[in-house]
């Protein structure tokens, strides 16, 4: 693995310039309070501010048809991820466009992506059902064929901004006496349809969720993408691109790992801390000439450049468990005032590491809990067997 310095050409570097400055501009400290007070991980007059620069439709596009560079790709995301941007609302919409461009019809096409280009139209996920767990193809909301409509009921778990998108990506039952994986049908369905009811919900880092519910919502079947009892087929491309199998970038400037950006405030948690016990007490002491304190905190800078090194469902892995095992480490070192939050007064580093404790249990749930890649690893790049949950059998 290569990890020299990128040169970047006078142009590459006027757009890293660029961009950093104008996020200066629009992600203001104001925006980041608010959005630590919301959890929305969304500002709209952040989202529209980079629409009008034509920064959505470039990093939509691909390179061939005029958008980012590989390169700038990458400055694209760590810039945004540098800034605290409250940005995780584009990923899935982007990701849920995408999808659509490969299986809808045009005339849908055509009334979607314009207005999510120029950052009007977002789009949410509604796979996870409140009983349904990991496994997202026991699918129970049922969509029945009425003439040209479907009428859909039931609820979804964890459609994260359902409250700032005009459409959600939305799985359904429509064969439910056939195979599991023969019964599924996507569709993209308005949130503003009767019948839709959101319901905000707080996780223990303080992002909200929320559930939704579906109740004789009609549809026309022109919102359907894919084929009729075809969903599978659509949902395995929307998998694997939130579970992180990307294509691999033969430069090595690809996105390292799905949750990076947490991965990046995990990083400056751990520069927070470095800063924090390298600076002089009142006695003139530091903490850091301590050899235990050296050693834990060189322990948690190099597992978390390790993690934040380890590319595709791996990285995935290795972010959020890191995070789960470095967090409480900090705050350790740092004390007892490291349990403040931020904002509040004696918080350590504004609670930077309290932070990232708190995040890193959900980070190890979105798009599949960590037991769900680790067996994906285990199957698909090991070529091991599927896991047994069958009791032991006993001893004679």
């Amino acid at each position: 693995m290569d990890f020299s310095r990128v040169a970047l050409s006078a142009d590459d570097q006027a757009f890293q310039d660029d961009l950093r400055a104008f996020l200066g501009e629009i992600v203001t400290e104001e925006v980041i309070r608010r959005d630590r007070d919301t959890g929305e991980n969304f500002d709209e007059g952040v989202h529209l501010a980079l629409a009008d620069k034509g920064y959505l439709a470039a990093d939509f596009t691909d390179e061939t048809d005029g958008g980012f560079t590989r390169l700038r790709r990458r400055i694209w995301d760590l810039e945004i991820g540098r800034a605290h941007t409250p940005w995780f609302h584009w990923g899935t919409t982007a990701m849920v466009a995408h999808i659509v461009e490969k299986f809808a019809p045009q005339d849908l096409l055509d009334e979607v992506l314009p207005g999510m280009l120029a950052g009007r139209i977002r789009l949410c996920l509604g796979y996870t059902e409140p009983e349904g767990g990991s496994d997202v193809a026991t699918c129970k909301t049922r969509a029945v064929r009425d003439g040209d409509e479907w009428i859909i009921n039931g609820s979804k778990m964890f459609t994260s901004n359902a409250q700032n998108a005009q459409f959600v990506f939305l799985l359904t039952n429509t064969a439910p006496d056939a195979p599991k994986h023969q019964s599924l049908t996507m569709f993209l369905v308005p949130l503003d349809t009767p019948g839709v009811e959101i319901q905000g919900l707080r996780t223990v880092d303080g992002d909200r969720t929320n559930i939704v519910y579906y109740s004789d919502v009609r549809v026309s079947d022109r919102y359907r993408i894919g084929e009729v009892n075809g969903g599978w087929t659509v949902m395995r491309v929307a998998l694997d691109a939130e579970h992180g199998v990307m294509e691999h970038d033969s430069a090595g400037l690809q996105k390292i790992a799905m949750m990076s950006e947490h991965g990046l405030l995990l990083g400056e948690a751990v520069d927070g801390t470095a800063a924090q016990v390298g600076a002089p007490g009142a006695d003139g002491s530091r903490r850091i000439d301590d050899a235990a304190v050296q050693s834990r905190l060189g322990r948690a800078v190099a597992r978390t450049e390790a993690a934040l090194s380890t590319p595709e469902m791996f990285g995935r892995v290795a972010i959020a468990q890191t995070m789960r095992e470095v967090a409480p480490e900090l705050m350790d070192i740092l004390g007892t005032p490291a349990l403040l939050p931020a904002d509040t007064e004696g918080a350590v580093d504004d609670g930077a590491a309290e932070y990232v404790f708190r995040l890193a249990g959900p980070t190890g749930i979105y798009g599949g809990t960590l037991e769900v890649f680790r067996n994906m690893i285990a199957q698909h790049a090991l070529g091991l067997g599927k896991p047994n949950y069958s009791p032991p059998k006993p001893r004679t």
